[in-house]
Order: structure tokens, then sequence, then C-alpha cells
């Protein structure tokens, strides 16, 4: 391949970066060591951006400075990527350097009672490549992205190796990466640090209606994740099937939900393994979804009347261990939604946590969450309350919270499960370490 080089400099890159990238033929873009400040850029087929040890890559704090980059999948109601391809074949991201996003200067202030960063309205996120095949990132840094970080969308073998992400704890919306309806994805020995979802599949629906497609054999390992959401989650966009993912040999630490899975749109869930996790679960303030729980699966009707949430069944989960301050929950809207689910060999001690949102259950997002009132940006679906002052999905448990609860699951097997628990139980708690009902 063709190496064309770039050296830093004080002035703005776009141009220069991006002519390389339009070279033509196989090229590998490399960004010297310095600083290289940069509006958008869209990578073209056959191309390698590499960011040799000591090179950062800047992006331009203006939502503005990403007009060309836009991007057909929206979230957030952001439409742009500081980094975009479409229809990409053979595209990669490699090298020691860094790219850093200035994401703080995309928050309007503070939200004290939610505890996150007030987002604006329009950000841009990091990196999204849409219907590209053979796709690699890897030894790259990410510094605080304003939005969702790393998103794939309908894109087929790709691999993803060796980063880190390193977000703003405090501001919501930025997911590290984000497979969406991908297939034949790998995904090890990333580090990752996020005010949002860690690692996460979704199945969502762009704006012609058309689905981003199926995720299929998606293999996640060798990952240490911070997560202020779900650090290891399928869903909540779910409107197309996910099928025979595997997430093992990771660490979970300081984070609010572990594992997670969360049907609501229409596809079906099956074939799924969590293994060999150990993790760390800590309760969180109300404004997060979910509150210090080590595993949740549940499955709601987002749009009862003409999408239905699609089944979960056939989900491993073994040889987990660690703690948490929230508990196990399983919840099926309807009887046999969730079904054959099996837990063997998991080792948690259960203590409570600073805030005392964990004894209430987390069923957001809800039909509810789909009306957004003014002002909501970037945290509609998280903090809405009713007229009884509560936050709209926080259910109480029936009796307290135990260890774990099931509610509608059917074909759940339990093997040498063991849930180590404070004695005296602390207010709250339910004097059954396991409620099925």
């Amino acid at each position: 391949m063709r190496e064309i080089r770039i050296p830093a400099g004080d002035g703005e890159a776009t141009s220069s970066i991006q002519q390389a990238i339009d070279a033509g033929g196989s090229v590998i873009v490399v960004l010297e060591p310095g600083r290289h400040r940069s509006g958008g850029l869209r990578l073209a087929p056959n191309v390698e951006l590499r960011l040799e040890d000591g090179a950062e890559l800047h992006f331009i704090a203006d939502y503005d400075a990403y007009a060309a980059t836009r991007v057909a999948v929206i979230a957030e109601d952001s439409d742009r990527a500081m980094i975009a391809a479409a229809g990409a074949s053979n595209i990669a991201i490699t090298g020691n350097g860094r790219i850093v996003c200035d994401g703080t200067a995309f928050s309007t202030g503070d939200d004290n009672e939610m505890g996150t960063r007030i987002p604006a309205k329009l950000r841009p996120r990091l990196l999204v490549l849409d219907g590209c095949e053979g796709v690699r990132l890897s030894g790259i840094t990410v510094t605080n992205s304003a939005m969702w970080t790393l998103h794939f969308v309908d894109c087929g073998n790709v691999a993803i190796e060796n980063i880190r992400v390193e977000n703003d704890l405090r501001m919501p919306n930025t997911d590290g990466v984000v497979i969406d309806g991908c297939r034949d994805v790998t995904i090890a020995g990333c580090d990752i640090a996020t005010a949002d979802d860690g690692v996460v599949l979704k199945t969502s629906i762009r704006a012609d209606g058309s689905i981003s497609g199926a995720c299929e054999r998606i293999t996640v390992s060798g990952c240490r994740v911070q997560s202020r959401s779900c650090a290891l989650k399928i869903g909540t966009e779910s409107f197309a099937p996910f099928r025979d993912i595997v997430f093992e040999h990771c660490e979970i630490v300081g984070s609010n939900r572990g594992l997670g899975i969360f049907s609501r749109d229409g596809g079906p869930v099956e074939n799924v393994r969590f293994s060999d996790i150990r993790l760390e679960c800590q309760e969180t303030p109300a404004g997060f979804w979910g509150s210090g729980e080590a595993l949740t699966i549940n499955l709601v009707d987002r749009r009862p009347e003409t999408r239905p949430a699609g089944t979960v069944t056939n989900v491993t989960v073994e040889n987990i261990s660690g703690s948490m301050e929230g508990a196990i929950n399983l919840y099926s809207e309807h009887k046999g939604g969730i079904a054959d689910i099996t837990i063997r060999n998991l080792a948690l001690s259960q203590r409570p946590g600073q805030y005392g949102t964990a004894i209430a259950y987390d069923l957001r997002p809800t039909p509810a969450d789909l009306v957004v009132e003014p002002g909501s940006t970037g945290r509609a679906n998280a903090w809405r309350k009713g007229a009884d002052g509560r936050v709209i999905g926080m259910i109480d448990y029936p009796g307290g919270m135990p260890g774990l609860f099931a509610h509608n699951v059917e074909g759940l097997t339990l093997e040498n499960v063991a849930i180590d628990r404070p004695a005296p139980l602390p207010p709250g708690f339910n004097t059954k370490t396991v409620v099925i009902d």
C-alpha cells in the first residue's frame, strides 16, 4: 500500500487529510506525532488512517464543522459524524495515537438532580460507518466524545482490537462501541470508560423506516468496561433479531448495570452467552437507567399496538463473580416472553448503596418515553415523572429487594447460584434471596 505522511502543524488540517484519503488506490494516511486539527473526514475504500505514537487528531468543537459528513442514521437528533463512511470496504483506523473530541464543549451546564451534564441539542458522533465491509480499528485511544463514540451500522467483518475509550463519566449518550445491525464482529482487548453504555448491540430504524439489519455472530472478549449505564448490553433499540452473541472473559468495574438484555421493538433475541465475567455494580442517581444490577433481562412493549417486543430465549449466564448494590432482575411484561434462561456458577455479594435507588426495579424506557418534553434533549427517556412525582418506569420490588427477581419467565434454571447478603438485612431488602412469580 502507498503511504502518505502528514506532518503536524498549527493550522487546520482537514483539507490535507481528506485529500490524502481521496488519493485513490490502496493508501495508508499517516498522521505524524504532534497535533492535527480537523473538521469532518470521510473515509474511502481501501484506506487506512494511521495515527503514529504521539499523534493527536483534535476535532473542532463546532457542529457546523461536520456539515460535509452527514450520516443516514440519526441518533439523539445527531445526523453528523466527525469521521464517516458509507458503503466502503477495507477501511481501518490504527496506531497508538489519540483522537481528541472536546465533547465537554457540547454541554450547556449541569443537571444536579440527575447527576449529569446537560447536553447540547446537536452533537456529532465521533465515528459512523454505514454499510461497510472489512473494517478494522486497532490501538487508538479516543477521549471525550460528545455523543455515541464508535457507531457501526449494517457492517460486516468488523474487528475492534486493543482500543481505549476515555469519556466524561457525566456526559449523557456517550456510548463507547455501538454495534447496530452488524454481522461477524469481534471486539477484543478494549478498555472503555463512559457515562452511557460500554459495548451495546442495537438493531435500529432509519429515518426512512428501513431497519439497519440483524445483529449476528458478535463476540466481545477480554475487555475492561466502566459504565454509568450498562457495561455489556443488547438493546433497547431492537427492531431486528439478535442471534449468536457472546460476551466472555471481561471485567466490569465501577459500573451501574453490568450485563443487560432489553427487548422493546419486535426483534427476537436468541442464543446469547455471558461467561467468565467479573463485575462491580454500584447504585446511581435516579436519572440513570437501573441501579447496581449485575444482570438485567427485561421485555416491555414500547409500541404495543404496532410492534410488540420480541421474545428473549436461550440465554446462558455462567461463571460470574463480583459485587452488586442492586439485584439480578428478569422481567417480562408477558408470560413466556423471556424463556430458557440458565444461570450457573454465579457468586456475588449484595450490599446496600449510597442512594437507595436499587430497592426499586427499572423498566425504562417505557411507552411514555416516546413523547418528548421540551428541554429534555438527550435525557427524555431517562428522566420522566408521573403525576405522583415518581420516575416513570421505577417499580418497587414486592416485599423489598431480593438477590434475584424473576417475573413471567419460563424455563429458568439456577445452578450453583450464591448471593451473599448482609446480616442483618438493611431496610428495603426482601427476606427472600430469590423471588420468582
